[in-house]
């Protein structure tokens, strides 16, 4: 369900002449706009709050060519955060059963993101190592046994109950935020980043975070 979508160079045209026509009073000091470059999410909460941190969730999915396509910009951009963000990745449990989204959480309770989260994304998209769309458990589990992980530990992580808690979690979470497809952004559980392009994407996530700054030291 991928929601970032290129546009022509005319629906460009057209979306920045629109922009232009809203009243002044529409813009924001920092110059976003409610529903242009945003949405705000009724009563949002971040997925995991700490003191002094301002949250940016991404939510993704392994089967998303979109995401696929925007993760090593991503990571670029993750590398420069100020120490007063904290970044997180929340796999679009859209379903309980959705294999890709249990994979992730197993990897993350063994430690071995650093192994998985990128090599994931090559296995499915540049060597097609596993099918995109419906891989099980058990080809999760070998795939990452060939990162280097135990084939067993990975299948009793997916299928453990804090797993389960986990998609529990992750689905209120995205279903809170009104999150449609991948990827998304949401700050500080407060902000759905709109963006019209990657680069646009990181733009309002920055500014939508420097807003949540702002915010937090009055």
């Amino acid at each position: 369900m991928p929601m970032l979508q290129r546009l022509s160079t005319a629906l460009l045209v057209l979306a920045l002449a629109t922009l232009a026509w809203l009243p002044a009073s529409a813009r924001a000091d920092d110059g976003l706009v409610e529903g242009h470059d945003f949405v705000t999410i009724p009563d949002g909460e971040p997925l995991r709050a700490e003191p002094g941190k301002v949250e940016v969730v991404e939510v993704f999915a392994y089967w998303c060519h979109v995401c696929n396509d925007f993760q090593p910009v991503l990571a670029q951009w993750q590398r420069r955060l100020p120490a007063d963000v904290a970044f997180r990745y929340l796999p679009g449990a859209f379903t309980q059963n959705d294999a890709a989204a249990r994979a992730y959480f197993a990897a993350a309770s063994l430690g071995a993101l650093d192994k998985t989260h990128e090599p994931t994304y090559r296995a499915l998209h540049v060597e097609q190592s596993l099918p995109a769309r419906g891989a099980s458990l058990d080809e999760y589990a070998t795939l990452y046994a060939g990162f280097g992980l135990d084939r067993a530990q990975v299948l009793a992580a997916m299928r453990s109950p804090e797993t389960d808690a986990q998609m529990d979690a992750a689905r209120r979470f995205i279903m809170a935020a009104g999150v449609q497809g991948t990827p998304t952004i949401i700050v500080n559980g407060r902000y759905r980043v709109i963006g019209r392009s990657f680069g646009d994407l990181l733009r309002i996530t920055d500014l939508l975070v420097a807003r949540e700054r702002a915010a937090g030291a009055r």
